[in-house]
């Protein structure tokens, strides 16, 4: 018999997609949208304009690039 046939073995061995939120980032973040911003992350920091905010990630134009950057990952934000 096949995982298939059987759902829940089907259930069992699919993956489940989830993701961290914090409301309170996520909230003050879209009050800087448009603004020159220094992210530190877990990997260096990055000075840019905020282009746009998502509950699990941001986007910061450095320069004429996004670079689209993990809320989990960000350490810190500076507004400028």
């Amino acid at each position: 018999m096949s995982n298939y046939q059987n759902p829940q073995q089907y259930e069992r061995n699919t993956p489940q997609m989830f993701t961290m939120v914090d409301p309170y980032v996520y909230q003050t973040l879209l009050t800087i949208v448009q603004k020159t911003i220094v992210v530190q992350t877990s990997e260096g920091s990055i000075r840019g304009a905020l282009v746009d905010v998502k509950p699990d990630h941001i986007v910061v134009d450095v320069s004429g690039s996004p670079f689209f950057i993990r809320t989990q990952c960000i350490v810190w934000v500076k507004p400028e």
